[in-house]
């Protein structure tokens, strides 16, 4: 049977942390953090509704909600031809379980 070792421990939290990291990184940014604003008080929009509203360029807002999608951050909802964005309140929990739980 296998018995987990201090070091072993060790590459599990390890690998736990930096996988937060990313998904920390992911939200630690000015714009990010103002779509995260747009799509919580708004429930839903579209890119164009983003891009728009923020006063920037459609491909900004797109790599933008692609870094945010990556980690679980945002969801996305096809209507025909338009992509629905909205947060992932469950995801967001998550990371403030994951932040308590760091903070000691």
């Amino acid at each position: 049977m296998f018995e987990p070792t201090a070091q072993t421990q060790l590459s599990i939290d390890d690998i736990r942390v930096k996988k937060a990291a990313l998904v920390y990184r992911a939200i630690n940014h000015e714009m990010r953090m103002q779509i995260l604003r747009l799509l919580h008080q708004n429930s839903e929009m579209n890119v164009t509704n983003l891009y728009t509203t923020l006063c920037i360029e459609q491909s900004v807002a797109s790599q933008h909600l692609a870094i945010l999608r990556g980690p679980g951050i945002v969801r996305t909802r096809r209507d025909g031809k338009n992509v629905y964005y909205s947060v992932n309140q469950e995801r967001l929990h998550e990371l403030h379980i994951i932040a308590e739980k760091l903070n000691g």
